[in-house]
């Protein structure tokens, strides 16, 4: 198991869409949150939306590999996402989360995505556009008690360049996963 984790806004899906690419055997884990879908997100494919009283339910019946709080909402990996990936699989979670999995599967490789500076991050979620300015400050805050934590990783990717991040991911997956196979998606 692949773990990336990093501030909102560094990059985290970008670089696992060019890693996937390259590794077409490795799948995604699709979160559970209890925030609502943005307008293009479907249920099931970018996260499986439950509200806050679902969430609950499943986070107490232990459903959760690991399962935080995150911008005023709750995020989590169900342990049934963790088992249907026989391959590999990428998580792609907040640092508690992240925390969490490395306390339940030590085996799970990590890599901290950190912002070449936090102006650079503002820059990022203010033009993605996906969320209100209050939405922003909050991950922002957020933001800055998570690059407090990049030392707690083995791996660390600065994501200034896109090409040579990207490039360091694959370099790094390849290194931990020899047997992998590698290809480009079609």
């Amino acid at each position: 198991m692949l773990v990336i984790t990093g501030p909102s806004g560094v990059g985290k899906g970008t670089l696992i869409q060019a890693l996937r690419r390259h590794f077409p055997g490795l799948e995604l884990s699709v979160s559970a949150t209890t925030r609502p879908p943005r307008p293009s997100e479907r249920d099931g494919r970018e996260y499986h939306f439950l509200d806050p009283a679902e969430f609950e339910r499943r986070a107490s019946a232990g459903e959760f590999v690991e399962h935080a709080e995150y911008a005023g909402n709750r995020y989590g990996t169900l342990r049934s996402e963790v088992e249907r990936a026989p391959d590999g699989l990428v998580l792609e979670i907040e640092v508690k989360g992240a925390r969490q999995v490395r306390d339940a599967l030590r085996d799970a490789v990590q890599v901290f995505i950190a912002p070449p500076s936090p102006e650079v991050l503002r820059e990022r979620l203010l033009r993605r556009g996906t969320d209100q300015s209050d939405q922003i400050a909050r991950r922002l805050a957020q933001a800055e008690e998570e690059l407090r934590a990049k030392d707690e990783f083995e791996h660390v990717i600065e994501n200034n360049d896109l090409e040579r991040a990207s490039a360091e991911l694959v370099d790094l997956v390849a290194t931990i996963w020899p047997t992998l196979k590698r290809g480009e998606r079609t």
